[in-house]
């Protein structure tokens, strides 16, 4: 095959899966407004792209019977027919409270479904049209470069599509390349077209080259070595997020890796991808071991631990794949297994671990199956040079299991201690028994099992058993009690929800980022000094309900709560602020934003915004539009309460920009933490376009300081615009604290 036939099915194929994992992005950013910023909502978008990766796959396999000049026919024209659907545009599908786990699927489909069922069957398309040449040789590096295309893709949009360009640009943008895609096709038909043999005859045969049929249980071992890496990005991605670290941006990392384990594995001559197969144990080993650590400590060594494991864990696995691959006349047909698989895997994660699981038990579950699937290739031949036969080998491996659960009993109490150089050390030694156990997967498990158990596997399982956590679409949930005083905690994911004493007399004393001398409890401490002895109070985020013990007679306290699991807390007891305080207050279950928006204007004299999740910030709650829907919702003179705190970003500019913008008055209260009295740190700001309340508030507290916010951005965020990276504190982020 000439050079300039080469470089055009790589660059189409390039194009093709840029555009692939460009869009994946974009429409999630789409539908932000209306889905938050939940962990599982990228879990829910990355499933149904699965499944449409799927239905191309399967698509191109049954086009791939056809003639090849059929093939190109048929494709063009629906590249052309899909063309209709530009631009990208959200579609409006019904979305009931407590049923997301349904809706968001289906508002993805219905938005991006036609064209990202077109641009995936271009893949294994293109190379069973690169096939076709009897001169072209083996396709399936191909796809390797097309995962290039994808990474790439996927690292565009947060550094360089969503920093410069509008939602309304990324989509011309997106538009443009899909027409060149288009070009790029025809191009090829037309090279293909002008090739006699290939264009006249079948391109898939029923039995491979080599005259082995495809059975079952090979197909069975396509869909597990796909179907398990697929599952552990996503579960990886959800348990960073919730136990680890709630880094923004953080879903970047899984993806991203995962998609670059296929440019090492779909290539026989990668060295590194030889050398991460043979490592894949040790490593599993190492970092498997903290799958099930349900506590947040050193969260960026963690999460660097767990990141690394699925790239070499997923280099090995889909490295074996490649080596089971059939010959290019079952090309496609192998394609369509391996996208059944990931679906397989995105099902299992995105779907029914959350709806099965209290906590994020299909990470360790998924750990183990790679376990059960890596080569066993003995790193150490030492059973072999010391000539034990089949009973000695027995009895080693026994031996070595029993060896593993005596250390790790020494350093689940080495933990319980907090003995970290102790810990660090036990787990290699159970590591190098591990690796001297390879041969046999029962050993190998058997020792990964007890180093999971053993770093922090007991104390999951026992909360679990406890029944003090609960998972809901939005995350998971955990209920814990300190005693010195006697404290209840709410935690979702790595952040404190709420705090409340125990003690009767202390109970309703507000805690957390809630405290007396915070923004917010002073704003509210003051309403009936400031607004009389009726006002009217909103709150977006119950958590607790913390905030309803500022109630005082007269006034009405409005919450807005997207998770009927956090209404639960409230409503059955577990905290109480909200029926010792405001036993009457009304709930809004549902996104607070379009409650607003449906609502009549000029309903409140404060309303305080709290709704993030852990840290990882919706950004559709502090656009342009959020801002405007919540001065909408107050009165003239009314005082908005907007809370900021967060390890990772710094989001006083884009409050600054707001308040530039609309000519509104915008002063920060930073509030120390009072451990004793159950005080967290925070910072909250509060806005108001009339100067009155503003100077009201600052009479009522007179002994605190509010201060003025930094410069603003040089953009206000817009649900058209926004984009969190010029706001990130590197130094947070590497150094794992505030």
């Amino acid at each position: 095959m000439r050079l300039s036939p080469r470089v055009l099915f790589v660059f189409t194929i390039l194009l093709g899966s840029f555009l692939l994992f460009l869009v994946q992005p974009l429409v999630a950013r789409l539908a932000l407004p209306q889905l938050g910023g939940a962990p599982n909502v990228w879990n829910s978008a990355m499933l149904v792209y699965q499944a449409l990766l799927l239905g191309g796959y399967a698509y191109a396999h049954i086009l791939s019977r056809a003639t090849l000049r059929r093939q190109a026919l048929v494709h063009l024209a629906l590249m052309a027919l899909a063309l209709l659907t530009l631009p990208i545009a959200l579609a409006d599908v019904p979305q009931p409270a407590g049923w997301e786990v349904f809706w968001v699927p289906l508002l993805l489909v219905a938005t991006i479904g036609p064209l990202f069922f077109i641009v995936a069957a271009q893949a294994p398309l293109v190379q069973r049209w690169y096939a076709a040449d009897p001169d072209a040789g083996d396709p399936y590096w191909l796809y390797g470069a097309s995962n290039i295309g994808s990474f790439a893709g996927l690292l565009s949009y947060p550094l360089l599509l969503e920093p410069n360009l509008s939602l309304e640009g990324q989509s011309t943008v997106w538009a443009a390349g899909y027409v060149l895609l288009i070009a790029c096709m025809a191009a090829l038909a037309w090279l293909r077209w002008r090739a006699p043999r290939a264009a006249e005859g079948t391109a898939l045969e029923d039995v491979p080259d080599d005259g082995e049929p495809i059975g079952w249980r090979r197909i069975l071992f396509w869909l597990a070595l796909s179907a398990v890496p697929s599952g552990l990005m996503l579960s990886t991605t959800t348990h960073l997020t919730t136990d680890i670290v709630a880094m923004p941006l953080l879903w970047v990392l899984p993806l991203g890796l995962y998609l670059l384990s296929f440019v090492f594995a779909f290539n026989e001559r990668s060295a590194l991808g030889f050398a991460l197969t043979r490592t894949a144990p040790t490593i599993l080993l190492l970092a498997g071991a903290m799958a099930m650590v349900s506590r947040g400590s050193d969260g960026v060594s963690l999460a660097l631990a767990a990141v690394l494991m699925l790239f070499v864990v997923a280099t090995a696995l889909h490295r074996r794949l490649y080596a089971s691959r059939p010959a290019p006349a079952q090309l496609t047909g192998f394609y369509l297994v391996m996208s059944a698989g990931g679906a397989l895997g995105g099902v299992f994660a995105a779907i029914v671990a959350p709806l099965l699981f209290d906590w994020v038990w299909e990470h360790p579950l998924l750990v183990l199956a790679a376990g059960a699937l890596l080569p066993q290739n003995p790193l150490i031949a030492w059973m072999d040079r010391v000539g034990l036969d089949a009973r000695g080998r027995l009895v080693a491996r026994l031996a070595l299991v029993a060896g593993a659960a005596l250390l790790g009993l020494w350093m689940a109490h080495a933990l319980d201690n907090a003995e970290s150089f102790t810990v660090h050390l036990l787990l290699l030694a159970i590591a190098l028994l591990g690796v001297l156990a390879l041969g046999k997967r029962w050993a190998f498990l058997a020792i990964l099992l007890i180093a999971m158990l053993a770093r922090g596997g007991w104390d999951t399982l026992e909360e679990s058993a406890q029944g003090i956590r609960e998972r809901s679409y939005f995350g998971v949930y955990t209920i814990r009690q300190h005693s010195d005083p006697d404290t209840r905690l709410l935690l979702h994911g790595t952040t404190i929800h709420g705090r409340q004493f125990l003690d009767p007399e202390r109970r309703r004393a507000p805690t957390s980022y809630y405290g007396p001398t915070s923004g917010v409890g002073l704003a509210l401490s003051g309403a009936r000094e400031i607004y009389g002895p009726r006002a009217q109070i909103g709150v977006i985020g119950l958590g607790t309900g913390t905030l309803a013990c500022y109630r005082e007679p007269g006034q009405d306290y409005t919450f807005y709560e997207i998770d009927p699991m956090v209404v639960e807390y409230s409503r059955d007891g577990v905290f109480s602020f909200l029926s010792d305080c405001a036993p009457e207050a009304d709930i809004h279950l549902g996104d607070a934003r379009l409650a607003l928006e449906s609502e009549p204007p000029q309903q409140y004299d404060v309303l305080a915004v709290d709704a993030f999740s852990s840290d990882a910030i919706p950004l559709h709650l502090l656009t342009r539009e959020a801002m405007h829907t919540y001065g909408r919702a107050l009165k003239p003179d009314g005082l908005m309460l907007v809370h900021i705190s967060n390890r990772y970003l710094d989001l006083r500019p884009v409050i600054a920009a707001h308040a530039a913008e609309n000519g509104w008055i915008a002063l920060m209260r930073d509030d120390p933490a009072v451990r004793e009295d159950g005080i967290s740190a925070s910072f909250w700001v509060a806005i108001a376009s009339d100067p009155k309340p503003i100077a009201r508030l600052l009479l009522s507290s007179p002994q605190t300081d509010w201060i003025e916010l930094d410069d603003p951005a040089p953009q206000v965020w817009t649900d058209d615009f926004a984009s969190i990276l010029p706001l990130l504190d590197w130094n947070a982020i590497l150094g794992g604290s505030p």
